[in-house]
């Protein structure tokens, strides 16, 4: 590690500064709070892709039920109940042979 008092005084080579009639104090940026442009920009591109994405959610829905629907008015009755069955179906062959 570096020991500082080891290495001696450090010496700053500086050069006077005098004061202009039309110096001002230097301000801050923004004000203490507010948010940096990039923060500004991220929330934007976040908020508006999620929009997008909820947009693309409910066309793909509307889409399906529509579809559904049109289904439903082709069929010929009104379907009443819907069962699934599993059918096993074994080919027998003559006894004793």
């Amino acid at each position: 590690m570096y020991d500082q008092a080891a290495a001696g005084p450090e010496v700053l080579d500086g050069i006077a500064v005098i004061e202009d009639a039309h110096a001002r104090p230097v301000e801050a940026a923004r004000p203490p709070g507010a948010l940096s442009p990039a923060v500004v920009q991220t929330v934007a591109v976040v908020g508006a892709s999620m929009i997008a994405g909820a947009a693309t959610v409910a066309i793909v829905q509307r889409r399906r039920t529509r579809r559904l629907a049109r289904r439903r008015r082709r069929m010929f009755a009104p379907v009443l109940a819907s069962r699934s069955f599993l059918v096993d179906v074994h080919v027998l062959g003559e006894r004793g042979k």
